[in-house]
């Protein structure tokens, strides 16, 4: 604790504003518990970026956090290009403080003589990452802590192809960040090296949005579409989108479209949580839509709900919404005759082994990399020149459709979900019924996803302690099946538990474990790299003959699933 007082007293010199002081000399003085909570750690880069709380100290978000992150960047830029003009580009979402942190960027990097191009007004990421390309910038950053509660905020580095930081690159900026006294950052803005920007852009997105997501779908003009973008930033581009798209069916929650960093419709504006979508489902059945989608707040994720058998509204989990994509460009792309061996897929290693397997029936190759799309955006930029990247996703409820944007991204695959719809409804089938097509084609898999929260800094002991023992004592057996292999990322093995033998992965290290058994289910625990919580996904598979069977063999999967995690004690 007397570290921890030392560091937040070092937050009542000058370095700081009046606010600051005052708001840690009231954390000094009568608050021991919230004033480690503050101090106790430094922010640190995970799967997304940097991202956390509001308010003082080196373990919140605020003005000096952001800046010294930023300060550390601009020294990175300058110090790996030294005889080039730097450009950045900024973005921000609907979030209390965004638009006021980044500013505060903004003004860092114009203080390093670093060329700032600053979006208006809140954007979507995907827009922000499309920017960084269509700009030519050295680097780019969004403001944002996607579908977390109020209290939290976010930034996130983009590298000059448009994708999130990936080795060597982000160690050797945390490296930079480290290395600075909060003294040592310059707030002191060139603002004529700030030039803000809005229409000109959104507009080149959208066509290029349009060109990427649509292929002459017939019957658009007969999808009845319920959007709502939860409180958040699409709205800034998905009407016209939809308009340019041909979409003209299409119907708003009204409610959730004025963007609001309180969120007020939502427990939580995540669209993997049926709740969220709940004010747009509602409106569906009350109008009779064929599809729901909502986003979240900055744009890069989307839900989707559609119409099961029964003709309920029923929620797509992000593997389905995957495959269904997936499926269906590859399907595009070989009517078009451009599929000649030098195709690929990207998937992430906790996700849904039916992309795989969907694949593998075009003939079309599938890279699998660490969970997170800065992976995915890495193979694409690893590939450039000798394969075409056709999309990819992972089980988090998000896509990316080509290379023009080098991250997920709702507003295409918004485009693209209701190209799948249109153009099913017009051959007389469902989107619902065309997923149930592709389990018979291939397997009938389920997935869940269990998110365990552990808060405050005995919550990082309890959830380190919990892969400690997934490692040290491995399961042998799951619901009466053999494990056959462990896949520890962290320490890049794959050990066959039936014969002992270990062999080495390639793949960067990760604190991932993945359980494989003999029936084909998938067990994988992973700490979330973004908030206080650890991850357990399954996944299992069955096999479907015909339609009509696809509700029995659903109920089968998922009392498999359940008694899973009964017997992993997770329940």
């Amino acid at each position: 604790m007397t570290t921890i007082l030392n560091k937040a007293k070092l937050w009542l010199s000058d370095t700081f504003d009046t606010k600051t002081q005052e708001e840690v000399q009231q954390l000094i003085a009568g608050n021991p518990t919230q004033l480690a909570e503050h101090f106790y750690q430094n922010l640190e880069f995970g799967t997304g970026g940097m991202r956390g709380i509001m308010g003082a100290g080196t373990n919140r978000i605020n003005k000096y956090t952001l800046g010294k992150a930023t300060q550390g960047l601009a020294n990175y830029l300058k110090k790996t290009s030294p005889n080039k003009s730097l450009k950045a580009v900024i973005a921000f979402d609907c979030r209390h403080n965004s638009k006021l942190f980044a500013k505060i960027v903004a003004d860092v990097f114009s203080a390093n003589n670093i060329k700032v191009y600053l979006f208006e007004d809140l954007r979507p990421t995907p827009e922000l990452s499309f920017a960084v390309r269509h700009l030519e910038c050295d680097a780019g950053i969004v403001l944002t802590a996607s579908h977390n509660p109020p209290e939290y905020n976010g930034y996130k580095v983009y590298w000059n192809d448009g994708a999130q930081i990936v080795p060597p690159q982000d160690k050797e900026i945390i490296d930079e960040v480290n290395k600075l006294d909060f003294s040592q950052i310059n707030f002191k803005a060139n603002e004529s090296l700030i030039e803000f920007i809005g229409k000109e852009i959104d507009d080149t997105f959208i066509n290029a949005s349009v060109k990427n997501g649509t292929f002459n779908t017939k019957g658009k003009e007969n999808l009845k579409i319920v959007f709502t973008s939860l409180h958040g930033t699409s709205i800034t581009l998905i009407p016209e989108a939809f308009a340019k798209a041909g979409y003209t069916n299409v119907h708003f929650v009204e409610e959730q479209r004025v963007p609001d960093g309180d969120f007020p419709t939502v427990k939580s504006p995540n669209p993997e949580e049926p709740d969220a979508l709940k004010m747009a489902t509602d409106l569906a059945e009350k109008i009779q839509a064929d599809i729901v989608i909502g986003t979240d707040p900055d744009g890069d994720r989307l839900g989707i709900a559609v119409r099961n058998l029964e003709g309920k509204m029923t929620l797509l989990n992000g593997n389905q919404t995957m495959c269904l994509m997936t499926d269906f460009l590859i399907k595009k792309w070989k009517e078009a005759g451009k599929l000649n061996g030098k195709q690929f897929v990207g998937s992430t290693i906790v996700s849904s082994n039916l992309v795989n397997e969907i694949t593998a029936s075009y003939g079309v190759e599938i890279k699998v990399g660490l969970t997170g799309f800065k992976w995915i955006a890495k193979m694409v930029r690893d590939a450039e020149g000798k394969q075409d990247f056709i999309g990819g996703g992972e089980e988090s409820f998000g896509y990316m459709i080509g290379d023009f944007v080098r991250d997920k991204d709702a507003v295409t695959a918004t485009l693209l979900a209701c190209e799948i719809a249109a153009d099913a409804k017009f051959n007389g089938s469902s989107m619902y019924r065309e997923l149930l097509q592709i389990y018979i084609d291939n397997h009938f898999y389920k997935e869940h996803l269990i998110a365990i929260v552990k808060r405050g800094m005995d919550g990082a002991d309890q959830i380190k302690q919990m892969m400690v023992a997934l490692r040290e004592n491995p399961f042998t057996e799951i619901d009466g099946s053999k494990v056959n292999y462990l896949f520890d990322y962290e320490a890049s093995t794959r050990k066959n538990l039936v014969t002992g033998k270990v062999e080495s992965i390639d793949i960067p290290k990760s604190n991932v474990l993945i359980y494989h058994t003999e029936d084909g289910t998938k067990v994988a625990a992973r700490p979330s790299g973004t908030e206080p919580k650890i991850k357990f996904y399954f996944s299992v598979k069955g096999k479907l003959d015909v339609i009509e069977n696809a509700k029995k063999v659903e109920a089968e999967l998922d009392a498999k699933i359940q008694r899973i995690i009964a017997e992993l004690k997770l329940s």
